[in-house]
């Protein structure tokens, strides 16, 4: 499971807990129940029109659906002039609470931030500016708290898209203290950001030396000396499970698979991993194995061969027929077989041969196996990834850690904003390792 994906499950387990908590237990002395239509003035945003260039390009960052990913909403890639923000659009200020109620990420997460600055924001987000008494990060993490809840509430469009239902949304209630309490809650919740974020530059600079070692492996003329052959000589490439027409009955089993989707660069994302049913005779010919190099088909062109080493996290899983299994042979370990073709080189080697169409490019069986690649001694090979290894370990240590110590913050915050003022009085919640 991938960093966002393991803190996004906890998160939510979280999430649920407290919800469930909350509903059995009363809020502290001194808290008010406030419905969401009563706890600020909700504005609608819009699109100016998009043929109009002197609504466009200006210095006022526009805030769609699929531009809010931030909870510290400052920009975006596309910005309007103040006449485009005055002319189809509207302006939020900073300190306004900014959700998302439209798009295709509603189907799996609910987006929420605070504008920190000046913003304009489309039809896809709401824009809730707080009532008087009410601190609007405050708000965002107690409506963010209701997030099983409120994904309940969204709607499929005839697009495909998901809505929210923000009449039912403003009906939701939530817990408000004090003001003092609602800057103790967001300190405890700044407390932990300021940790991760400092785990979080150390990941950052590992992950140059990372691809600074990675790049040295197979630069400055060293590979000069190796012997090249192609793919098929040292490595058994194979396809997988074609879709589309599973068998039934007796002697069919069905198995976990990986798609595309799965198999991005340098990482496998097991977060969404869907079934499909086969025939148990052809269970051990899609079967992977730990060790097994897989590579995407088709993609952006500068996007062809992009892949990882399969680490065996789930027992028994197969791959789709648009992902490659290459199972290296003796010659050839394969995390040096995944260096060589995430490299430059490699990368070359993919856009070459790749088949360009209109949208998509892709490549074949064939092409990946006459791709050539260098063949040094095991040990060389050995020698060069140690480094590359034990930089890869320290990042995965520190990855683990962040994602646990993005659960604790968030179990800490939801503690709080359940209204159980004493839960952390009796122990310390900033996390200091």
């Amino acid at each position: 499971m991938g960093l966002r994906a393991s803190w996004e499950s906890g998160w939510r387990s979280w999430a649920m807990r407290v919800e469930t908590e909350r509903k059995r237990a009363s809020l502290s002395a001194g808290w008010r129940r406030l419905r969401l239509a009563d706890a600020g003035q909700w504005r609608s945003g819009g699109t100016p029109s998009t043929s109009n260039a002197a609504y466009w390009d200006g210095d006022i960052p526009w805030i769609s659906g699929a531009s809010m990913k931030d909870f510290h909403v400052t920009d975006s890639a596309r910005r309007l002039t103040l006449l485009g923000a005055k002319n189809g659009s509207r302006l939020a200020e900073p300190g306004t609470t900014l959700f998302v109620v439209r798009g295709m990420s509603l189907k799996s997460e609910f987006r929420i931030g605070v504008a920190e600055r000046q913003v304009a924001f489309g039809q896809d987000v709401k824009a809730l500016i707080p009532a008087d008494g009410i601190d609007p990060h405050f708000l965002a993490y107690a409506i963010r708290v209701r997030t099983p809840e409120i994904l309940s509430m969204v709607e499929e469009t005839s697009h495909g898209t998901g809505r929210l239902d923000t009449a039912r949304l403003k009906e939701l209630e939530i817990g408000v203290p004090s003001m003092d309490e609602q800057r103790r809650i967001i300190a405890v919740h700044a407390a932990f950001e300021r940790r991760i974020g400092a785990l979080e530059q150390v990941l950052s600079k590992l992950d140059v030396a990372r691809e600074a070692l990675s790049a040295q492996a197979l630069g400055d003329g060293q590979g000069e000396g190796w012997p090249r052959r192609p793919l098929d000589e040292v490595a058994a490439v194979a396809a997988g499970v074609t879709l589309g027409s599973e068998p039934v009955g007796e002697g069919t089993i069905e198995l976990p698979y990986l798609r595309v989707a799965n198999v991005l660069d340098g990482r496998i994302d097991t977060a969404e991993v869907k079934s499909v049913r086969i025939l148990q005779a052809q269970r051990e010919r899609f079967a992977l194995r730990k060790g097994d190099l897989l590579l995407t088909e088709g993609g952006d062109l500068d996007k062809l061969g992009r892949g990882a080493v399969w680490d065996g996290r789930i027992d028994v899983c197969l791959y789709q027929n648009h992902v490659f299994r290459v199972r290296c042979g003796a010659r050839m370990l394969p995390d040096f077989l995944a260096l060589y073709t995430s490299s430059a080189e490699g990368r070359s080697y993919f856009q070459r041969v790749g088949k360009q169409t209109t949208n998509l490019a892709s490549i074949n069986s064939t092409q990946v196996k006459k791709m050539p690649v260098p063949v040094p001694p095991i040990e060389e090979q050995e020698r060069l990834l140690s480094p590359i290894r034990s930089v890869r370990s320290r990042i995965s240590v520190i990855e683990r850690h962040i994602a646990k110590l993005r659960v604790v913050q968030q179990g800490a915050v939801e503690d709080l904003l359940g209204g159980k003022t004493s839960a952390l009085s009796q122990r310390q919640v900033a996390p200091t390792s």
